[in-house]
């Protein structure tokens, strides 16, 4: 399939991107609104540079960055988007007005074209690898210089470029500059035509997380508030539907030996926050719901983790974590965050996305790829029974988030190459 082919499928399947929207408009709130800036009617002011970090992981890892070109470039007029209003929500959080923002629209070519005709960049950064077809090719020919920032290509992602070689190669090989997370990715993107002197092997910018003093207070306020030290807490965040069952399994197992233990659990999306009220309810565990601020006495065993922007908070109240998007075929979300405060990690074995920062994590002994709720609830009897074991997990971490920060630095300098209009 080429581009023009591609268009003419987003074309005929138009319809369905509006029932899209309202389907997700009926699940959530935060989708019945903004329609415009969907389809690129909503009017936008002229910018020098664009960024698109698409959700909440991708803004996260795109704040430092952004601020490090605000603070060397206080001239630049920026505009930040994003797909989904987790994402949009932290770029109002961490920016407020110093940035214009918007969602991206649908790849549909009249949209793009009447999107980049008003905004005018002449640069634009890309997150990671959110690449959409008629975006860069309109970019591209209207002479913005493109940077794929902290760009990650597993290889499952790879194998899906290499079956459609005809649309990903004019694609990638548009790219300006490539920031790769990790030698394997920068290898991958070659492999795919691209020319070895764009790619540049950068690291991660969720290496270089900082988690404030403040948070950090916060965070063990609330862990003294819920239960004792001797107690143990732990955290399945960012989980999805088909992983309820599995966490509450392993958090059963963990009951038995402890039954002052207390599980942390936080779904992915708010849409299913009344999904897992009710899974709990079912299941017969005793629960209190974080948006309701009720209390967490020694009588809770679950806390559900149903408000937004508090997941990296409550992996500093936790002493272990289970990352989800990995039990289902989802490709996982970051490890990191728990490992950078110290906590022991614990994944399911679909975690592609990752797939780099968890073999490192693994081989430092900092997080253990499990299969079963089972085998989760196993290795979190151990750790609290072992500290020693524990001890070394948690310091493991520790060391290799340390060990691999330096990624901003790097992909700023890159990001000022093509800034060339100071």
């Amino acid at each position: 399939m080429n581009r023009f082919l591609y268009s003419i499928l987003l074309y005929l399947l138009s319809p369905l991107l509006v029932l899209y929207l309202a389907v997700r408009a009926i699940k959530s709130s935060d989708y019945r609104g903004r329609w415009g800036e969907r389809f690129g009617f909503t009017p936008l002011n002229r910018s020098d540079l664009l960024i698109h970090s698409v959700s909440m992981g991708e803004t996260l890892a795109a704040v430092p960055l952004i601020r490090a070109i605000q603070q060397a470039h206080p001239q630049l007029t920026i505009t930040v988007t994003t797909t989904s209003p987790t994402g949009s929500a932290e770029v109002k959080k961490a920016f407020g007005d110093s940035v214009q923002h918007s969602y991206l629209p649908f790849d549909l070519p009249w949209c793009v074209r009447r999107f980049l005709k008003q905004v005018s960049p002449q640069c634009c950064i890309i997150m990671e690898t959110e690449l959409w077809p008629n975006l860069i090719h309109y970019a591209s020919r209207s002479g913005v210089k493109l940077l794929l920032a902290n760009a990650r290509l597993s290889e499952k992602s790879a194998n899906q470029y290499q079956k459609r070689i005809t649309l990903s190669q004019p694609m990638l090989q548009s790219l300006d500059s490539i920031a790769a997370q990790s030698q394997q990715a920068a290898e991958r993107f070659i492999a795919l035509g691209v020319d070895a002197g764009r790619v540049e092997v950068c690291g991660s910018l969720k290496f270089d997380l900082s988690v404030a003093d403040e948070k950090r207070e916060q965070a063990k306020a609330l862990r003294q508030q819920w239960r004792p030290a001797t107690s143990p807490v732990w955290i399945a965040g960012s989980i999805h539907p088909g992983e309820f069952d599995a966490i509450l399994a392993a958090h059963r197992e963990l009951l038995s030996v402890s039954p002052d233990a207390l599980l942390i659990m936080v779904p992915r999306h708010p849409e299913k926050f009344e999904a897992a009220a009710s899974k709990l309810s079912e299941a017969d565990f005793t629960f209190a719901r974080r948006s309701l601020k009720e209390d967490v006495n020694e009588d809770i065993q679950v806390l559900l983790g149903d408000t937004m922007g508090e997941l990296l908070t409550f992996y500093g109240a936790a002493d272990q974590a289970f990352v989800g998007g990995t039990i289902v075929e989802n490709g996982g979300h970051n490890p990191l965050e728990p490992a950078a405060l110290g906590l022991p990690v614990f994944v399911g074995p679909h975690h592609w996305d990752f797939a780099e920062i968890t073999e490192l994590l693994n081989e430092s002994g900092a997080l253990k790829v499990v299969s079963s709720a089972e085998e989760l609830g196993t290795a979190l009897v151990h750790n609290f029974k072992d500290r020693a074991a524990y001890q070394l997990a948690s310091e493991a971490g520790l060391r290799v988030v340390d060990a691999n920060k330096g990624a901003l630095q790097k992909q700023f300098s890159l990001a000022n190459r093509l800034i060339a209009f100071e």
